[in-house]
């Protein structure tokens, strides 16, 4: 394969998947869903981009994607800042897909670290975040693993623990800007009160928006891989 047929299929892949991604991104969540991270369907796409894709293409599609969905579906001026998490997502569970665990730990390590460092995390319930514990706590576990025998990327569990590492990076780059940041109360003027309803309600729903994405990925992924394999996209 020539280095301009591969350079046009990665281009179109990257319009697909940055497309796919606006339109998840148009459309509100379920009223149910809006105490949670995401206000749209963006937390759909966001880990298949980067399961399909390279993670930096996964991010720059993601990327494309969300400035489009906003424009279409406005949510705000600050919620422009927060939504980089959705390309951030694709790109972290790219690298999971491809056995970059330590640079994803690292990741973890030092936001979550930023968090519990500002004094005001510590007025808030420590439950509140406890899927992303969850997440740090089996980075672990698979660096340790991984050492031991060899991944198979085909695997679906493998799909869908990637997915989910990538969702709780995007979720903690948001908490990164919200709390560490301090945008809760430059851009929100949000008490500790307020903040500590915010992590009540996102401690039961985020986890729901999680597991719902990690699913589809994993079960969408080998389909379109098979699809874009058979179309010579991939």
């Amino acid at each position: 394969m020539s280095l301009k047929t591969r350079r046009s299929r990665k281009i179109a892949l990257t319009a697909i998947f940055a497309s796919l991604s606006a339109a998840f991104d148009s459309f509100p969540g379920l009223p149910q869903l809006v105490s949670g991270v995401w206000y749209s369907w963006i937390f759909m796409m966001e880990p298949l981009t980067g399961l399909i894709l390279s993670p930096y293409t996964a991010f720059l599609a993601t990327l494309i994607g969300v400035m489009v969905g906003h424009t279409i579906y406005p949510r705000g001026g600050y919620e422009l800042l927060f939504t980089l998490g959705a390309p951030i997502g694709s790109l972290i569970s790219g690298l999971m897909l491809r056995g970059r665990g330590k640079i994803v730990t690292f990741y973890f390590t030092l936001l979550l670290s930023a968090y519990f460092l500002t004094p005001v995390a510590w007025n808030l319930p420590i439950w509140g975040m406890w899927d992303t514990y969850i997440a740090f706590a089996t980075l672990f576990i698979y660096n340790f693993l991984n050492l031991k025998r060899r991944r198979k990327d085909s695997d679906i569990a493998n799909f869908a623990f990637c997915a989910f590492i990538g969702l709780e990076a995007d979720i903690l780059f948001r908490i990164f800007l919200f709390i560490p940041c301090q945008t809760y109360r430059f851009l929100f003027a949000f008490t500790v009160e307020t903040l500590k309803v915010i992590w009540a309600a996102g401690a039961v729903v985020t986890p729901v928006q999680v597991i719902l994405s990690s699913l589809f990925s994993s079960v969408i992924t080998p389909q379109l891989q098979k699809i874009l394999k058979s179309t010579r996209l991939s």
